[in-house]
């Protein structure tokens, strides 16, 4: 079973985020980047977002990820949302996925797929 964990763009995200449903949904349906999935059980561990800008997620997944072992729930894969390539592309968010993907991996040894959903 793939055990992953989502962070979303603080700003699109807000306090209560109906585009999650979008994640959730494409989760569902393995639809967008999470197609890989279809013939295997998915877990969502956790969901994160990037900290505000100019981009917090290093500490924030480093809390993500404490927490998760602590309580035996470590994860494989870290989805940066499609709310955070979109703000980095249409915007002036400050984080570049392609950069930020390779420093997670760096750090945590995690998987990273760039985008979620499909729409």
């Amino acid at each position: 079973m793939a055990r992953i964990v989502i962070l979303s763009c603080k700003k699109i995200r807000d306090i209560t985020c109906v585009s999650c449903i979008k994640c959730f949904k494409a989760v569902a349906e393995r639809a967008g980047e999470f197609e890989r999935f279809k013939d295997e059980p998915l877990e969502i561990v956790g969901m994160g977002d990037c900290g505000d800008c100019p981009g917090l997620v290093m500490p924030k997944l480093g809390i993500i990820s404490d927490i998760a072992k602590a309580y035996g729930r470590d994860f494989d894969v870290v989805y940066l949302g499609t709310c955070i390539v979109k703000a980095s592309t249409t915007a002036k968010c400050p984080i570049n996925p392609e950069e930020l993907a390779q420093k997670i991996k760096g750090k945590f040894g995690k998987e990273v797929v760039i985008g979620t959903h499909p729409w």
